[in-house]
């Protein structure tokens, strides 16, 4: 099996000045004919409760800083994963990083539209373990609060939406190909929750990820072609009109066998604060 990597952009910091990205070490998947993986260009508006991550300090400028998604829960709550607050990630600690925003109503991330909200503070999840990827998820608390129409519905434990081929849709602004192709607007795949029995037969465990139905989800299509990709991480799943699971993990770009793996919503319930 292929290294699970966690799907969040990785850029040195040193090399910003050149836009450098990492090389990854996959092919171009063949169905790759957009983004997320397979996907197509949506609009804000039509889901406002999906934001981006921003650093211009870590990230540099030119797609406004965004390095991973997140999804408004609460006015003043946004939900992203554990590992985008991350050292690995960020490249610096978190508490280094200075200039972290959240962009809500931005559809193009090279425009300035909508609105960059400073974080108050953040709740990174004590159970998260980088070991096996279980309990992927952080909350950022914003400084000035959305409207309410900007909030998603949780989908809480027994909600039929995490039932077996639920259809669902991914977001993000990530990997267009599996290749470093970042999305400069918003763009949405749509995608199949997956049985754990798949699941685990995908990623039945090894020292950098294993698959636990407690805490995860996975979600794509059995013969590929459709995911999440570096640059998605901690942006949502969604099916049914609710929020049921944050992208995370998997290995490569919408490979046939590989599904994306998500932190599952109804779990991160349980460990993370009230909105607010």
């Amino acid at each position: 099996m292929r290294r699970p990597f966690a799907r969040t952009l990785f850029r040195a910091p040193a090399l910003l000045a050149a836009a450098a990205l990492l090389p990854l070490a996959f092919p171009v998947p063949s169905a790759a004919d957009s983004v997320v993986i397979g996907g197509r260009s949506v609009r804000v508006a039509d889901s406002p409760w999906m934001v981006a991550l921003s650093s211009r300090d870590r990230f540099g400028g030119t797609r406004s800083g965004q390095f991973c998604g997140g999804v408004v829960v609460g006015r003043s709550s946004v939900m992203t994963a554990a590992h985008c607050l991350s050292p690995e990630v960020l490249g610096t600690a978190l508490r280094a990083v200075s200039d972290l925003k959240v962009i809500a109503g931005r559809d193009d991330l090279r425009t300035r539209s909508g609105a960059e909200i400073p974080v108050r503070r953040t709740w990174v999840n004590p159970e998260y373990d980088p070991e096996t990827n279980s309990g992927d998820v952080a909350v950022i608390t914003l400084d000035a609060p959305l409207p309410q129409g900007y909030v998603i519905p949780m989908a809480g434990s027994g909600d039929s939406a995490y039932a077996t081929s639920t259809s669902a849709a991914v977001y993000g602004w990530g990997d267009t190909t599996g290749v470093g192709d970042y999305a400069n607007t918003l763009r949405a795949a749509r995608v199949q929750v997956l049985g754990d029995s798949v699941c685990k037969a995908a990623y039945p465990g090894s020292s950098e990820g294993a698959f636990l139905a407690r805490t995860m989800l996975c979600a794509g299509k059995l013969q590929g072609g459709r995911d999440a990709c570096q640059g998605d991480s901690g942006g949502p799943l969604v099916a049914r009109g609710r929020l049921i699971g944050l992208v995370s993990w998997g290995s490569g770009c919408g490979h046939p066998g590989s599904p994306g793996v998500y932190t599952r919503v109804s779990e991160a319930m349980r460990v993370m604060p009230e909105p607010a």
